[in-house]
């Protein structure tokens, strides 16, 4: 998962220089994003060509050729990050204001790691009407939207939404960023433990927009025994306070109709995903089965601590940049749009992001050390992620059967 700013002291894992919260105010002072201009603004022929009268030759040609302005803009490069400010990182419903030093991060990561130019837009409003018709509005100023930090269940209907009325890729990364990137983890964890990925017992404490994208991404992956828990216990069919998109994973997971809290979940389970803010107790975690897997990916306080998980667990993975195995957004989102962007796709399938899930597993499979219960997924900093995730994205979409393309 996406990871807040540390706290003060806080250490990334190989780097024994602590970070101080006056060295983290001073970076974020006056922003972290720039405009840059990538043609000649030296002379008046230059500012013939880039502005008038040049520039109306290109205008006027757009008008007669829309499409030209995929090749003539920036837009069909620009991909708008657009959060409300209502489910920010680990600190909740914060507001649009307080949420733009992230958005502007999410913005830099897609420059970084993707070679994306990319826009923060934060709405104040959270009426999912609103947003949509505000998105809809501005829509050709940009190639592609990345919801984000927007909180569940209204996560799940604006996305669908925007998908429908919105001609390019949406995708809202706390879900199936999170999830692209812990089925990948899960697919070399199943590996190093000796277990066949669709025979795992999963457990998901969480069913809010990361658990529920979880889900239904191992799903699609052929795992068929997934347990989603809320604060009320396990998702399963004889709930009668569940509904919209609870009520519809109850119906398609938890085949052996566990009931009951953690615990009763936990017994005999392979696989713990932490998504929530919950506190999953080590008596919990002792009983799971042999060789298990722990996903504890809150931030920044795992749902259980990765010392205590390993007493019992084979393989530990946190959303923390400061212990093994970090799961890491930034794996996935800005390959996935880059790839997307690149094939000229309207939609970002669920076969893109399983595509996107194994190039990254497999590129930690392929270093040269092999995979281990400390190495299952490549680092966010490898720079042949983003390029491979792009590709594989890129050949999924060349495949794919979308209406309307």
């Amino acid at each position: 998962m996406d990871s807040p700013a540390q706290p003060e002291n806080a250490q990334p894992q190989g780097d024994q220089t602590p970070i101080t919260e006056a060295e983290i105010f001073a970076a974020h002072e006056g922003g972290k994003l720039s405009v840059g201009v990538d043609r000649p603004l030296a002379t008046k022929r230059d500012l013939s060509i880039a502005y008038t009268p040049g520039v109306a030759q290109v205008s006027r040609a757009i008008a007669a050729d829309p499409a030209l302005a995929r090749t003539h803009t920036w837009a069909s490069r620009l991909v708008a990050v657009v959060s409300d400010g209502t489910a920010v990182l680990g600190l909740g419903n914060i507001g649009p204001s307080a949420s733009l030093p992230v958005m502007e991060g999410k913005s830099a990561l897609f420059k970084t790691f993707a070679d994306l130019d990319s826009i923060p837009i934060v709405l104040n409003t959270t009426d999912v009407d609103e947003i949509v018709e505000t998105l809809v509005r501005i829509a050709p100023s940009f190639g592609a939207v990345n919801l984000e930090d927007i909180s569940a269940p209204r996560c799940f209907e604006l996305e669908r939404r925007l998908i429908e009325a919105l001609d390019m890729p949406v995708m809202h990364d706390d879900q199936h960023g999170t999830a692209v990137v812990a089925l990948a983890a899960l697919t070399n964890a199943a590996k190093v433990v000796g277990k066949d990925l669709a025979s795992l017992k999963v457990v998901i404490a969480g069913a809010g927009a990361a658990g529920i994208a979880v889900a239904e991404i191992l799903l699609t992956a052929g795992v068929s025994d997934v347990v989603l828990i809320d604060s009320k216990g396990t998702l399963h069919t004889g709930r009668e306070d569940l509904e919209g998109m609870k009520a519809e994973f109850a119906e398609r997971t938890n085949p052996r109709a566990v009931a009951g809290g953690i615990a009763h979940a936990l017994e005999g389970a392979d696989v713990f995903i932490g998504v929530s803010s919950s506190t999953v107790p080590e008596e919990d975690i002792a009983r799971m089965a042999e060789g298990s897997i722990v996903f504890a990916l809150s931030n920044p306080d795992p749902e259980v601590a990765p010392d205590v998980a390993r007493r019992h667990a084979a393989v530990v993975a946190t959303g923390r940049s400061d212990f093994p195995n970090q799961i890491n957004n930034v794996l996935a989102f800005p390959g996935i749009f880059r790839g997307a962007l690149d094939a000229g796709a309207r939609r970002i399938t669920p076969a893109m992001k399983l595509a996107a899930a194994r190039a990254i597993a497999e590129l930690a499979e392929s270093s040269a050390d092999g995979l281990s219960a400390d190495y299952i997924v490549p680092s966010p900093l490898d720079p042949r992620v983003g390029p491979a995730v792009t590709e594989a994205v890129m050949r999924a979409a060349a495949t794919a059967i979308v209406p309307g393309e």
